[in-house]
């Protein structure tokens, strides 16, 4: 076997100590933690106990370290500095969500990779939860016929009060959580331009002023009409997914997805009538439908375990990023887009 990656963890909060650096160390013979960078001595002290690394308290130390992949877990703000630092310090770059601010900055960091050879990808960690993982695979076995609309709520009624708040951090629900699920969707059209609507809401519920609330509407020139809310506004959470289909519907949360369908074939044919109807009536039929379900294991056991699986298999064995910087742009220029229309 190849002898593991030697990382550097930028950033010990909440990304990096308790979603990137976990994931490291169950991968003990893909990766090994060589180097750390916080300004919280504390932080530092915990990472040299728990990986025998060194420890920073600067980003320019960090870069300077004797390791191949820099993990860049700090806020939003400075990820575009400091993945081009990396980069020009010839290290591979995996970068926390959202990716940058601007579409100009991720062709920034697009172009540095390719200047000095060296693989930039993302977190994105949710395109390997199950439930969006599942959801593809109802959609592409034809059961709901063709998808007019999807729809995702994530809800919740809650405070809060750090740094994802602010606007002048990047912080805000629709950059938050937005970036898993837009992501996502983004997976299943190809238009690059499509029209999208977007109410953004900041409210006493955040301590900064970015924001709390989030409707964006996308409509693409091919491809179902896809409904996003995300708010912590709602004590009443509903499901999360709701897939209507022209044969069938899906719903459900991350727990548990079911769909039901009918199958045409076994069906009577439809056929238009224009005459007065039977008895003065509506039409009416008992349609037979399929019902299927599933209980899905908790997604955050191992996302981002199988993200540096993947990317291992890159960095190793040469085969292709699983998460590309190309993919995300996509998610950058919609947010772009969102914050245009809400006239933020």
């Amino acid at each position: 076997m190849a002898e593991p990656v030697t990382v550097g963890i930028a950033g010990l909060g909440r990304s990096g100590w308790k979603m990137h650096a976990a994931a490291l160390e169950r991968l003990p013979e893909h990766y090994r933690v060589e180097a750390v960078m916080d300004p919280d001595p504390a932080r530092c002290a915990e990472a040299e106990r728990r990986f025998n690394c060194q420890s920073f308290d600067t980003y320019a130390e960090l870069t300077q370290a004797d390791v191949e992949l820099i993990c860049v877990a700090t806020p939003s703000p400075f990820h575009l500095e400091q993945t081009l630092a990396a980069l020009e310090q010839g290290k591979h770059v995996i970068v926390e969500k959202p990716l940058a601010g601007s579409v100009a900055a991720v062709d920034q960091m697009i172009a540095a990779a390719k200047k000095a050879g060296k693989r930039l990808t993302v977190n994105q960690n949710y395109r390997y939860h199950n439930y969006f993982k599942t959801m593809t695979e109802v959609m592409a076995s034809g059961k709901l016929g063709e998808v007019l609309q999807i729809r995702i709520a994530i809800h919740q009624f809650s405070r809060r009060w750090d740094w994802q708040t602010s606007r002048q951090h990047n912080g805000g629900i629709l950059t938050n959580h937005g970036a898993h699920v837009l992501d996502w969707l983004l997976l299943h059209f190809e238009d690059d331009d499509p029209e999208v609507f977007c109410h953004l809401a900041d409210t006493p519920l955040y301590a900064g002023d970015a924001d709390s609330h989030a409707k964006v509407i996308i409509r693409p020139k091919d491809g179902p009409l896809l409904d996003v809310e995300l708010t912590h506004a709602n004590a009443y959470p509903q499901d999360n997914f709701l897939i209507l289909g022209t044969q069938g519907t899906l719903t459900g949360d991350r727990n548990r997805l079911r769909w039901k369908y009918f199958v045409p074939e076994n069906e009577k044919a439809l056929v238009l009538e224009l005459g007065p109807a039977p008895d003065r009536s509506y039409n009416a039929e008992t349609l037979t439908f399929v019902e299927e379900a599933v209980d899905l294991e908790d997604s955050f056991k191992n996302d981002v375990v199988q993200v540096y699986q993947d990317l291992y298999s890159t960095l190793r064995e040469g085969k292709p990023l699983a998460i590309t910087p190309e993919s995300v742009r996509r998610q950058i220029d919609l947010f772009n887009k969102c914050y245009q229309s809400a006239r933020w």
